[in-house]
């Protein structure tokens, strides 16, 4: 195994993780976020979304600790070509797509950052989606609560999915 292999990951190990990563995007793309919780139906308004679920699923994985790990980085690294394509499809030019998939990884971390310390406290999830979903933009405290209570029932769901279950792209159930 060369050491570019152990760092980044053999892409059949990442076409394992496939199922989930499709599942998160699915989860993420769904209407409802965007009819009944107002999410900005937009390229900004569906990632800030699929961000949110991928980070509750890498806090599930966080979980298993060491177990999950390496599904953390093979998950971060789907996300990274999904974004990277998605940029070149919009006409971003070669000299500055890693500049943008840093600035979108950065946006993660930091969501992934907040939500881990709303849940982990219990509070605060409100103001997470409020920053980081509706980015500061105008957005009712009825739309701010179905988004909040949306991503409480996901990580709920997410709680009860067994490792095999999520790399199968089960995030759960409904």
């Amino acid at each position: 195994m060369s050491f570019l292999t152990r760092l980044f990951g053999d892409r059949r190990e990442r076409h394992v993780l496939q199922p989930l990563y499709s599942a998160i995007v699915a989860a993420g793309r769904d209407p409802v976020w965007y009819r009944e919780g107002g999410v900005p139906d937009t390229l900004e308004g569906r990632f800030d979304m699929i961000a949110a679920v991928l980070a509750l699923v890498l806090l599930r994985l966080e979980e298993e600790g060491e177990a999950g790990k390496r599904d953390s980085v093979l998950l971060a690294e789907i996300f990274i070509d999904d974004m990277d394509g998605t940029l070149r499809q919009i006409g971003i030019g070669d000299f500055v797509v890693g500049k943008h998939v840093g600035k979108l990884m950065g946006a993660l971390g930091g969501r992934l950052g907040a939500m881990r310390n709303a849940f982990a406290t219990g509070e605060g999830l409100e103001a997470v989606v409020r920053g980081n979903i509706f980015r500061g933009a105008e957005a009712s405290d009825e739309e701010v609560a179905f988004v909040s209570n949306g991503l409480r029932a996901l990580h709920g769901r997410l709680k009860g999915a067994s490792l095999e279950q999520l790399r199968g792209g089960g995030l759960g159930g409904a």
